[in-house]
């Protein structure tokens, strides 16, 4: 049995008015209390309470930043102060919602609020969302992975161009020690004499060396 049905059974039965505030803690808000308040049994301090905290939790569900005038209204609270004792004792306190007390820009900034049941008609609503994010999620988790594999080929190809590089400069190492043994090889084996050297060979063969020339 669902619950329009149950609801049908219990119209116009003395059970009626418990149904109705059974219902008006699952979906309803402060206001909807006041404004049908004739046809509903009396509220303890604590049901106040209760429903002023719903009521904020309601609000909190599709605006993140919330007038102090409106909640003012929605609450049945005559200044600010009052106000903020309420959001930071009655609620934040409570662990139901949490934000930031704007006195400035006159608002409450919420950054959590707990959720609520489910009102009528909701649940297709809350299908849907859940259905657009979930297909969000997936695209978001496509691209971060091309990201993730761009970024690798990225590393592997600068990891190449660097081998690359440090190759060609030892290359170019060895090939400059290369040409300097070369050169001390060839200017100690006769390539190059040094003036001593030849000094002392003409000595040898009775050759006088004057200036630059031979006697």
């Amino acid at each position: 049995m669902d619950v329009e049905e149950r609801q049908s059974e219990l119209q116009g039965t003395g059970e009626s008015v418990h149904f109705d505030i059974l219902r008006l803690f699952a979906h309803g808000i402060w206001s909807d209390y006041k404004s049908n308040a004739s046809n509903l049994l009396p509220l303890a301090p604590e049901q106040v309470l209760k429903l002023k905290q719903l009521t904020v939790l309601t609000l909190a569900e599709t605006n993140k930043i919330l007038p102090y005038d409106q909640l003012m209204l929605e609450l049945d609270v005559t200044n600010v102060r009052e106000l903020e004792d309420f959001l930071i004792n009655g609620c934040m306190y409570a662990g139901i919602v949490r934000g930031k007390l704007d006195q400035l820009r006159r608002c409450f900034e919420v950054q959590f609020a707990a959720g609520r049941d489910l009102r009528p008609g909701q649940l297709g609503i809350m299908i849907e969302t859940m259905s657009s994010w979930l297909t969000t999620s997936d695209n978001l988790l496509v691209q971060i992975q091309d990201k993730i594999k761009w970024a690798d080929k990225t590393s592997e190809y600068n990891k190449k161009h660097q081998k690359d590089f440090e190759d060609k400069v030892e290359d170019v190492k060895k090939s400059l020690t290369h040409k300097a043994e070369h050169m001390e090889v060839f200017s100690q084996h006769g390539g190059v004499m040094n003036f001593e050297a030849h000094q002392t060979r003409s000595k040898s063969f009775g050759i006088k060396v004057i200036g630059s020339g031979l006697l």
